[in-house]
Order: C-alpha cells, then sequence, then structure tokens
C-alpha cells in the first residue's frame, strides 16, 4: 500500500513537472523559479507571515505573480487593478475555491461555506448569508450594534486597561446575538465563545498556504494513520466543533418552543429549513460563518485603530474631535444617523481598514476554473488566486507612504477600483456577506471613541512614553496586533457622565437578550 502510494504521488509530480514545462511555453506570468521538482516553490515560502514574502515577489516581478505550489499553479496579485480585473471582471471563471484539504475537508467535512468551491450546497449557503446580511438586512443589525457599543464604552471607562477583551467581547456579542438571539456578557467564560475561539484559532493555523505538504500532494492521505498526526488532530478538533454547532442550534429551537426565541439568523433557517433543504449540521455550520468569521475582523480592526491612535493620533485626533463636536456635540453621543454628516471620522474607518488588514492573505483564496489570458500573460485553469491584501493595500502606487495612517487620503477624489475605496472586502461572486454588518461595527465604535475618549501614548511612573511596534502583528490567516498599552481617558466629566448614562438605559434594551 505504502509503495503505491509513493509510486502515485512521484507519479503525479513528474506529470506537474511536464505541465509546468508545457505551460512556460505558454506566456506564465513572472515569477521565481522552482526549487524542487516535487514540491515546485512551496519550500521557500515563509512559514511565518508569507503574505510579505508575497509583497516582496510582486515589488520584483510585477502585479501578477506565478507560483508552482506542488501541482497547484497559484497566482499572486499585488495590485489592485489586477485584482478588481481577474477576481470581479472575471468573476464567472475564478469564483471557485482550491481543495483545502485540511481546512475543509478534514476539518469541515466539506461544509464551511467560505471554503465550498461552486456547486449546488454553496450557491444555498450564498443566498441565504446574503439575503440576511447584506445592506438592507444588516441595517437592521444596527440597534443591537448601538446598544452593544455603548456597553464598550461604560466598559473602557471601568476598565480602560482591559480594552482589547471589551473589543473582542463587543464584536463577539453583536455576531453572536444577530445569528443566534442571545448575547454575551464575558468571552473568557461563555463556554461556546471559548470554543469557538479554539475553533477558529485551529483553522487559521492550518490555512497559511504551504504549511502542509498534504495540500500539495493530497496522495498522502492514504498514508497510515500513525503517518499522518496532522489528520488525528483535525478529525478530533472537527468532533468537538460539530457537537458545539449543533448544540446552538438545538439551544434556539428550545426557545422557539416555548415561545422564548428572540429574532436571530439561525431562528430563520430554521423555520425555512423546507425550503432552504438544509439538515440541522448544514444550519449549525451556516450559523457558525459569522460566528467564525465576523469576531476577530471586527475586533482585530478596532484594535488597529487604537493602534493608530497611539502611533498617528496626534496627527488625526484633533481634526476628528473638532468635526464630531461640530455635527453631534457634547450632549449625545453620535449615532448611526451622523454618518452622512461626519466625512472626516468615515475617513479614519477606511484608513483603518485599510492600514492593517486583518484578512490579511484576502481572505479564502480562489480558484480559476478555465484557461484565460490577462494582460498578455496565461493564467491556467485550476490556479489557486491569492489577492494579498498586505501587498494591496501597502501599494504606494495606490497609497503613497502606505505605512503612514493618513486618513485624508480619503478625503480626495481618487482612482480606485471598486465601491469601496479599498479592497477589505473581496470581490465577484466571494465578496464578504457580512461587509456592512462589518463596516457598520467598526464604525459606530470609532466615531464614539474618538467623541468620547483621548486615545494615546501610555506612560510608565516616570513619565516616559510607551514604545509601539506599527508592524507587531499576530500569524495566521487572520493578522490582529499583538498586545500594546494605550491611555485611554474620557475628554471630560460631561462626556463620561453621558456614556455612563447610555450604558444603563442599554442594558435594560438588551434584557431580552441575555442569555439564561
Amino acid at each position: 500500500m505504502l509503495q503505491f502510494v509513493v509510486l502515485g504521488g512521484a507519479t503525479a509530480a513528474a506529470f506537474a513537472y511536464l505541465a509546468l514545462q508545457t505551460r512556460k511555453s505558454k506566456d506564465l506570468p513572472p515569477g521565481p523559479e522552482p526549487t524542487s521538482w516535487l514540491v515546485g516553490n512551496r519550500n521557500q515560502v515563509p512559514k511565518s507571515k508569507p503574505w510579505r514574502w508575497f509583497q516582496q515577489l510582486n515589488e520584483l516581478y510585477g502585479p501578477v505573480v506565478y507560483l508552482q505550489m506542488g501541482r497547484t499553479p497559484t497566482i499572486v496579485l499585488g495590485s489592485a487593478q489586477a485584482a478588481w480585473d481577474i477576481l470581479e471582471k472575471k468573476s464567472m471563471v475564478t469564483s471557485a475555491r482550491p481543495r483545502f484539504i485540511m481546512g475543509q475537508e478534514l476539518l469541515s467535512n466539506n461544509l464551511r461555506g467560505l471554503m465550498s468551491s461552486v456547486g449546488p450546497r454553496w450557491k444555498r449557503w450564498r443566498r441565504v448569508l446574503h439575503g440576511s446580511f447584506m445592506q438592507k438586512a444588516a441595517d437592521s443589525y444596527r440597534p443591537i450594534q448601538s446598544l452593544e457599543s455603548k456597553q464598550l464604552m461604560a466598559e473602557l471607562i471601568k476598565s480602560p486597561a482591559k480594552y482589547r477583551e471589551h473589543l473582542e467581547r463587543y464584536a463577539t456579542s453583536v455576531v453572536v446575538t444577530v445569528t443566534y438571539g442571545r448575547r454575551v456578557h464575558d468571552v473568557f467564560t461563555d463556554e461556546v465563545v471559548c470554543l469557538n475561539r479554539e475553533t477558529q484559532e485551529f483553522l487559521m493555523s492550518v490555512n497559511i498556504p504551504g504549511k502542509y505538504l498534504v495540500e500539495s500532494i493530497p496522495a498522502m492521505l492514504y498514508l497510515p494513520e500513525f503517518l499522518t498526526p496532522w489528520r488525528t488532530e483535525a478529525l478530533k478538533q472537527r468532533a468537538k466543533d460539530t457537537e458545539y454547532l449543533l448544540r446552538l442550534v438545538n439551544e434556539v429551537k428550545t426557545k422557539m418552543a416555548n415561545g422564548t426565541a428572540q429574532h436571530s439568523f439561525c431562528k430563520e433557517l430554521i423555520e425555512n429549513r423546507e425550503k432552504n433543504d438544509m439538515s440541522d449540521l448544514e444550519i449549525a455550520y451556516t450559523c457558525g460563518t459569522p460566528f467564525g468569521a465576523g469576531v476577530e475582523t471586527t475586533a482585530g480592526s478596532l484594535a488597529s485603530f487604537m493602534l493608530a491612535c497611539v502611533a498617528y493620533g496626534p496627527s488625526f485626533i484633533p481634526k476628528a474631535q473638532a468635526e464630531l463636536d461640530a455635527v453631534v456635540g457634547p450632549n449625545r453621543m453620535p449615532d448611526f444617523s451622523d454618518l452622512e454628516s461626519l466625512p472626516y471620522v468615515r475617513a479614519i474607518v477606511n484608513e483603518t481598514l485599510r492600514w492593517r488588514p486583518v484578512a490579511v492573505l484576502g481572505g479564502t483564496p480562489h480558484k480559476s476554473t478555465e484557461d484565460f489570458v490577462y494582460d498578455g500573460m496565461y493564467i491556467p485553469a485550476g490556479s489557486t488566486i491569492i489577492a494579498n491584501l498586505w501587498g494591496i493595500h501597502l501599494n504606494p502606487a495606490d497609497f503613497p507612504n502606505p505605512h503612514v495612517f493618513d486618513p485624508e487620503r480619503f478625503m480626495q477624489k481618487r482612482e480606485y477600483p471598486g465601491p469601496w475605496q479599498h479592497s477589505s472586502f473581496g470581490y465577484g461572486r466571494r465578496v464578504c456577506p457580512g461587509m456592512h454588518l462589518a463596516s457598520n461595527s467598526v464604525y459606530i465604535n470609532i466615531a464614539r471613541i474618538l467623541w468620547g475618549f483621548d486615545v494615546s501614548n501610555a506612560r510608565d511612573e516616570a513619565g516616559n512614553e510607551a514604545e509601539v511596534d506599527t508592524f507587531a502583528y499576530t500569524d495566521g490567516f487572520n493578522s490582529v496586533p499583538l498586545p500594546f498599552p494605550v491611555s485611554i481617558t474620557p475628554r471630560s466629566a460631561a462626556h463620561e457622565a453621558i456614556i455612563m448614562r447610555e450604558n444603563e438605559v442599554a442594558q435594560d434594551e438588551m434584557a431580552a437578550y441575555d442569555h439564561l
């Protein structure tokens, strides 16, 4: 059996090598030469922060770079225009997904919609997600986001040193309330939140390009169990995921039966299960999409905003606070109704999403389903396509002085492909279904934090400012700031009094969503 597998893998690799030589005659995009006929460029991909290496490749070879990852042709996009042209304009042939052996097949039993390739199940998943989270539907969740934000503001007054915990609680509670109709009060004691964090950390850790050889050589799946500890770990985690995701669905079912269920995404799916033709397990994984994808991205973006306040605050905070004082005034907090009247605050939101993107590799990669030519370069069918968001958002051609946090760049009319003036939410048929919910969360909290607080460098007992590193971010599929100190103080006693009063009212209004 083992002899057959080795022979099969070598044969497949030989065919891949011959295919590569054939493709070279068809004007492939430029890129580094493979170091091995068996694994191609795979061994060149850094285990830590591969997005930085991808950016270097695009700087060296151009906006479209070719890599050979085992048998899989891989295209790395490093400019907004190339990503828009290939993933948006050619979305008919670039909206599939690569094969994810670790994250989708082993860990998720092919039920995770973000990783599903085009087909009936994916279309059903996309339809229900977009129906519940695109703009009109997302705006109906603004009251929940506003109430949770009022609690966040009070938490920042009570214990500012725990600001990261408070940001995570906000993001988690919004997503869980919207998805399951129940709040989260403590991200460290809520069992389901802890289980979800474990799931997401495992998923993000296995989705780093080039990390597992089995992704390049699928024949390794046939190796004996004692040679595949990575498979054993993934299946063990899958069993835990299935148990808690189904538990959440059953919890909503119980509340529906006794008449206490609040409106939620999960409740909608249960009510429409026959129309949607979805099993309990499919509903469970579908509900896990916003639960899994929406927490770290929102909390991470807000943490990056706080880091920007520490590193660049004097250059933009006074102007933002002047705008807020003129439009909102000192007697109330900003609300969603103020959004159109706060162009500079909106620019800060856009710059936050651009400056240090959380989905640093551009989210889940795409796959081409047909051969096509872009700008004279041949893109083979079956190519994995990575829109490297780190490189795209830090491309000086689109964003001069890209590592500087500068909201002014969004106060000017700019030529940039797409409706957002940045690329945070993806492209084509794979655009993020939760983009409106996420942008609403980032907006309301940035506006209120700037209105109510002075955010600046923390100081030690001797009065010296603490240094921060604007490049100190985590590894993984999502990248968020490592812990850093920050000073968060109310702008005045009047601002503090309004925040605390609004939180008291919010607690009464949110009582119906408390989990008992």
